[in-house]
């Protein structure tokens, strides 16, 4: 109330000081009492005005205060009821309250800071200008330097994880090989591309997966002598068998010098084709592991994949027809083109499709559908999905390993190879598969 009481007192005080000025002028006091009361009405309203400002001055104080986050300062409270006691009361609690948010924001900005500078995995952001904001020690000590102060100079460290950092995008992955005086690393880089306060910047991981990919090729070595161990052991012991016994055959004829038969003569006749077709054998399956380790560059083009789609529904019209399987192709958009070799994703669909075939043998409902889209990420991804009986968990985890199959009839190479072409790509492919659901395979192109 005190507020109020002031300003109607000096607001009557200067009505009061008006009325004799006009009465003082209209009884003509003279020039020097008029100029007295008009010097007194002055200074009345000029400290009617400041009065009245005083209190809009402390609450600009107190906004200034908040914009330059000075929460420090506190406003004198009497506790005598008064409206401006009132008024420091509120400030100073306001004051109280964005002083301990500050104080909670700090504490969480420097635990995550903390955090993110002692984690394993290497991190950097950088803004669009290239200025580094954060790097922690991770990223320091795989790129074996003090600091960095804009992201430009890692060109100076390895020219392919600068080119790569600059080119990913949201969600991109690359495998980089960089020296380190520790030996050399195989560096995963993942980059995600953020968008705070108007601002744009990257996120960068860097993490050493040299340790895991020895670990990994060992195991896919060992796979692998497995598998062609297997084989050729499946081959060669019935064709050292079969010749074995022939020679010993052979041997105690001459030594007796007996002559051979008819029967004799077919028998022979009959191990020798057997051992044709097994050494046949074994050099086909020598081709197949040729062509799955030998695959050509990319020759990369503009692929539309509407007509790619129409190409592959030509190519197994006869199949499809044959089995009744109902083909449905999706593109979204309609036009959607994708960078890369022709021919070689032309085979990955083959393979798939036919794939998909072979599942649907046995289905009530026979459909492939084909499905061309660009996920959120700015991917483009291709899939081929099937109605069929799907694939058992225990074989899912198996089915991209070479000489692996599931079918009666095949090689075993079609999914190896498909792999290999979507990682000469920088793509990926994945399956998602549940028995009597169907199975799924996405084509994933990072762009």
């Amino acid at each position: 109330m005190d507020y109020k009481v002031g300003l109607l007192g000096r607001i009557a005080f200067l009505a009061a000081s008006l009325f004799l000025l006009a009465f003082t002028i209209f009884d003509e006091w003279g020039v020097f009492m008029i100029s007295l009361l008009l010097i007194l009405v002055i200074f009345q309203i000029i400290y009617l005005l400041r009065y009245s400002e005083s209190s809009f001055q402390k609450v600009r104080t107190f906004l200034d205060n908040i914009k330059q986050d000075k929460y420090s300062q506190l406003y004198p409270v009497k506790f005598d009821g008064t409206e401006t006691d009132d008024l420091h009361i509120e400030f100073n609690a306001i004051l109280a309250k964005l002083k301990e948010d500050q104080a909670e924001k700090e504490a969480n900005f420097q635990y995550f800071r903390s955090v993110f500078k002692h984690l394993s995995i290497g991190l950097i952001t950088f803004g669009e200008n290239g200025q580094i904001q954060i790097i922690n020690t991770a990223a320091k000590r795989i790129l074996n330097v003090e600091n960095l102060i804009n992201i430009s100079e890692i060109e100076g460290i390895n020219k392919e994880l600068h080119l790569a950092i600059h080119h990913l995008k949201t969600g991109g992955s690359e495998l980089i090989k960089i020296a380190h005086p520790d030996g050399i690393m195989q560096l995963s880089v993942y980059v995600i591309e953020l968008l705070m306060r108007g601002e744009k910047f990257k996120l960068v991981s860097l993490q050493n997966i040299q340790s895991e990919l020895e670990e990994k090729e060992m195991e896919a070595w060992q796979n692998l002598v497995k598998i062609l161990t297997h084989e050729i052991m499946n081959s060669i012991a019935p064709i050292s068998s079969l010749a074995g016994t022939i020679k010993d055959d052979l041997e105690k004829k001459i030594d007796s010098i007996s002559e051979l038969t008819p029967q004799d003569l077919e028998d022979y006749l009959m191990g020798m084709a057997t051992i044709e077709k097994r050494s046949q054998g074994l050099t086909s399956f020598v081709s197949d592991f040729r062509s799955l380790a030998h695959i050509p560059a990319p020759k990369f083009s503009s692929i539309a994949i509407g007509r790619l789609f129409d190409q592959l529904e030509i190519l197994l019209q006869h199949q499809l027809e044959s089995g009744k399987i109902t083909l449905n192709k999706v593109l979204d958009p309609k036009e959607l083109i994708l960078f890369g070799d022709q021919t070689q994703i032309e085979q990955v669909l083959i393979n798939l499709t036919q794939n998909a075939i072979h599942a649907l043998e046995d289905a009530e409902e026979k459909v492939i559908t084909l499905h061309a889209y660009i996920d959120e990420s700015g991917k483009i991804i291709l899939e081929v999905a099937d109605t069929g009986k799907g694939i058992e968990e225990e074989a899912l985890s198996k089915i991209f390993i070479p000489f692996f199959t599931t079918k009666k009839k095949g090689s075993g190479i079609g999914l190896s190879l498909s792999k290999q072409i979507m990682r000469r790509h920088k793509g990926n492919i994945q399956v998602k598969s549940s028995p009597g659901e169907g199975t799924t395979f996405k084509l994933i192109f990072n762009g």
